[in-house]
């Protein structure tokens, strides 16, 4: 079996798109769901993270029953979207051998729309893997292009999120890991790869 890189982007996609997961309080998350796209609502000048891993997304809402993050929803935005970011994005720390020095760091990260951090991947008890997952940061022109441009479909899989709970509470992890998205290396942009520390 080979062994999984330490930073790599995995994700359900298809040719032209990819699906990131969010969560949210219902009054934004079901619209989005039922338009299929974001409401007038959701603050497009503030930062939003997008997580292509839907365990990521269950360790952050606790399987969708943390207050205000009751709506999973499942973001199908378009690939040119998500590489877009990707090419215009910064490390959300400073590493040493990547940035000159700090004050560049910081330099780029004011200018950059969107910000990559990597975190721990989790299984399916939400335990912390010894590889790590994607996190995109979009604010200023990457949140706007992400809500008005790049969402394809929103829907809601808060349902998914509670059967996979269920079958993980009762310690059937074979039907649990059967529900999971299929989620596959991303073919990322080489050019991107350095910077932003993929392995």
């Amino acid at each position: 079996m080979t062994a999984i890189p330490t930073r790599q982007i995995r994700a359900l996609h298809t040719a032209e798109t990819i699906t990131v997961y969010q969560a949210y309080p219902p009054a934004i998350g079901l619209p989005a769901a039922r338009d299929g796209r974001f409401p007038d609502v959701w603050k497009r000048d503030r930062m939003t993270w997008i997580k292509p891993s839907f365990l990521w997304m269950m360790y952050r809402c606790g399987w969708g029953l943390k207050e205000g993050q009751e709506t999973v929803l499942a973001v199908e935005i378009s690939r040119d979207g998500f590489d877009w970011a990707l090419r215009h994005a910064c490390l959300s720390h400073y590493t040493r051998g990547v940035h000159a020095d700090q004050a560049s760091w910081k330099r780029e990260l004011k200018r950059a729309p969107a910000r990559v951090q990597w975190d721990p991947e989790r299984d399916l008890r939400l335990s912390a893997l010894p590889y790590r997952s994607l996190q995109l940061g979009l604010s200023g022109d990457a949140a706007r292009k992400y809500a008005d441009e790049w969402t394809v479909a929103v829907t809601d899989v808060t349902p998914l999120a509670h059967r996979v709970h269920e079958h993980v509470r009762a310690g059937e992890l074979d039907a649990a890991a059967s529900l999971l998205p299929a989620e596959t290396p991303y073919p990322y942009e080489r050019s991107v790869a350095a910077e932003l520390l993929l392995s």
